[in-house]
């Protein structure tokens, strides 16, 4: 026991027992299989927490998918003659909004010089006025989740016009000279040419045959039976 300063007696706990258990134990290693489960405890968080926010993202995705969807059924000429695009247009507001609260933002690269790690070029635009490979137009919307790209957006980016020529384009050529010298041409070679002869034996009137040359014509045949029965006759008043 113990006496404070008025002299005044302060009773001591007794000392505890340690088990002889207790005794037993190696430290070093009771100590090295703690910090073995522990880490082992700890990896087994992080993939759980890798696959809720892989799962989550999966989630946002599809989410942004069906905003594309809505949005090509406000433009549907249908729904617009039914009065519903009103609705949709409503429904796609409060799926914005709640993107929003997960920390989903559309991206704005109208303007800025094309990223490959935000966007994919999938056209082209002839404009002088911007510097090459400067996004024109977002075809398909890209979104960012917190930090992180969640969607990829698809642009227009702008390019270099081509040089045009400072004299224009030079008239056609003309091919009327060489229609002309060809119609002079015809027109020499057909005057040129010699007549046409009718065939011998030909009646150059009537283009029948005159007997002339072969015999073959029907003058040169009467002319031969001419001769043929005035030999006879002779002899027959030769005989007489």
């Amino acid at each position: 026991m113990t006496t404070q300063e008025s002299g005044t007696p302060v009773p001591t706990a007794a000392p505890l027992d340690v088990p002889q258990r207790a005794l037993d134990v190696d430290l070093a290693q009771a100590f090295s299989q703690l910090l073995f489960r522990a880490s082992l405890l700890q990896r087994l968080r992080d993939d759980e927490a890798r696959a809720a926010r892989a799962a989550q993202r999966d989630l946002l995705g599809l989410l942004v998918d069906v905003d594309d969807a809505l949005a090509a059924l406000s433009l549907d000429p249908e729904l617009a003659r039914l009065g519903r695009t009103s609705g949709i247009e409503a429904t796609r507001r409060r799926l914005l909004g709640k993107l929003a609260k997960a920390g989903v933002r559309p991206m704005r690269l109208e303007g800025m010089a094309a990223d490959p790690g935000l966007s994919e070029i999938v056209g082209t635009e002839a404009r002088a006025e911007l510097e090459p490979e400067t996004v024109v137009q977002s075809v398909v919307t890209g979104f960012f989740w917190n930090e992180e790209v969640l969607r990829r957006a698809q642009v227009v980016v702008a390019t270099t016009p081509p040089p045009q020529s400072l004299d224009g384009p030079g008239p056609a050529p003309s091919t009327e000279p060489a229609e002309a010298a060809g119609a002079a041409g015809s027109t020499e070679r057909t005057a040129d040419a010699p007549a046409p002869t009718a065939p011998a034996g030909t009646d150059s009137a009537t283009g029948t045959g005159t007997g002339t040359g072969t015999g073959t014509g029907r003058a040169g045949t009467a002319g031969r039976n001419r001769k043929t029965w005035s030999k006879s006759s002779r002899a027959k008043r030769r005989k007489r």
